[in-house]
């Protein structure tokens, strides 16, 4: 029988600032753990399929993470930028799986301006050597299941919180249609069936072409002109030659866009949905994700048929947790679903502080994760002190590199003012610190 989510007349909007209190609704914390209920973590990295993974996914979980080796999404951004900045807002309570662990120093700061209280980050973190952590995980009896950002090859399927088959079905973008929401209209081809030189291609441009499951905006072509079809298609014959290609979804172009935004909410185990914010995305013209742009006073109710939509289809489907629904709004108003992840997504962390930074009356808030500056993380701490103090600037990750003798560090962070004026005078002022 389908189990029928409760009735939800308005959204209300998370209380929480960390991933830890996002779950609690979900998960027992370790001291409330009895002798039959079940302990969680969350690993927060991505699998890989480059050389570099010890545990590939190449079997059946498959994802678009480069179509060959020198393109491949690389170890510091999968294993230690992008998992550092959601262990920056994990909490106290959910524990954290790592196979890089970030600086002493940047957790340091986390402690004293993340505001969770007396917590100890050391004690949520799992540090795990990364050429051994699926089968520890396989065999631990500390922990039984895991929250994951995407299905795991070499992690048994019952150590998975949502079945990795479930999982799996709905980050495909070959799902969009079903979630009950206006989408671009699309065709989806499965590789197995058709060869790539057998589809019917629209006869005008624009159009998209996707594979099913891209990573930070690979596997998505902007088809433009004939070189983008030829540049497209040579990319997914070297998926094909690989063997990490099965589908790919031919769509239709939303025209005349003019708002590009991601609705994030969180569904529980009993089919509730809490809001946690809704940013605008900031996207490259070659469609690359850069960050987001959040206003925490906006009204959201626009979104509320999306969300309860979206929510509803998770709940019957099995899945808990956090879901970022990517939705372009054009010209005349009207709303279509693009992608839909459910996953921790890029600007969660952003959202999360949406009632720290409120206290502090700063209402306009945006995340990139492109931000650059010479020198070590300790002279960085020092020389913006007075924007980390009044939380004008807010680091989420920093990982220390050298280039040509010279130390640099490549942060991801978050930018708060009163107003987007005030948000663009401390960007200027950052600048001129050397924040490129």
């Amino acid at each position: 029988m389908t189990p029928q989510p409760l009735s939800q007349p308005t959204l209300p909007f998370f209380q929480g600032n960390s991933l830890s209190d996002l779950f609690a609704q979900d998960l027992l914390t370790p001291d409330q753990v009895t002798r039959d209920a079940k302990r969680y973590a969350l690993i927060l990295n991505y699998p890989a399929t480059a050389s570099w993974a010890a545990y590939p996914n190449t079997q059946k979980y498959f994802l678009q993470d480069g179509s060959s080796e020198s393109s491949k999404t690389p170890f510091d951004k999968i294993c230690q930028k992008e998992p550092w900045k959601n262990l920056a807002v994990l909490g106290n309570t959910l524990p954290g799986i790592v196979i890089s662990p970030p600086q002493k120093l940047l957790m340091q700061y986390w402690q004293e301006h993340f505001d969770f209280g007396d917590r100890q980050l050391d004690r949520q973190l799992e540090q795990m050597d990364c050429k051994t952590y699926l089968d520890d995980l396989n065999q631990s009896d500390r922990i039984d299941q895991l929250i994951t950002l995407f299905p795991f090859d070499h992690l048994q399927p019952e150590k998975h919180a949502v079945h990795p088959d479930t999982h799996y079905r709905l980050l495909s973008k070959a799902t969009l249609a079903e979630l009950g929401v206006p989408c671009p209209a699309y065709q989806t081809y499965s590789l197995q069936q058709i060869s790539l030189n057998q589809i019917q291609l629209p006869d005008q441009f624009p159009y998209l072409i996707k594979t099913s499951h891209g990573l930070s905006g690979e596997g998505t072509y902007i088809i433009r002109s004939f070189s983008d079809l030829h540049y497209c298609l040579e990319e997914l014959e070297k998926y094909q030659r690989i063997e990490l290609l099965e589908t790919i979804i031919v769509s239709e172009f939303v025209q005349h866009e003019v708002n590009n935004y991601c609705i994030q909410f969180y569904v529980n185990r009993s089919g509730e949905i809490t809001l946690i914010g809704v940013t605008q995305q900031l996207v490259s013209d070659e469609g690359e994700y850069l960050g987001g742009l959040i206003d925490y006073t906006r009204d959201l109710n626009r979104f509320t048929h999306l969300i309860a939509a979206v929510g509803q289809y998770a709940y019957q489907q099995g899945y808990f947790g956090v879901i970022g629904l990517d939705v372009l709004e054009d010209k005349d108003g009207q709303l279509y679903a693009i992608d839909a992840n459910f996953r921790i997504n890029g600007s969660t962390p952003l959202c999360l502080q949406r009632h720290q930074l409120l206290k502090l009356d700063k209402a306009i808030a945006k995340y990139s994760s492109d931000y650059r500056i010479e020198g070590t993380l300790d002279s960085i701490l020092t020389t913006l002190k007075p924007q980390l103090e009044r939380k004008d600037f807010m680091i989420l990750s920093a990982l220390e590199k050298v280039r040509y003798g010279k130390i640099y560090t490549e942060l991801y962070g978050i930018v708060a003012g009163e107003t987007l004026e005030d948000l663009q005078h401390i960007e200027r002022t950052l600048r001129q610190q050397g924040l490129q």
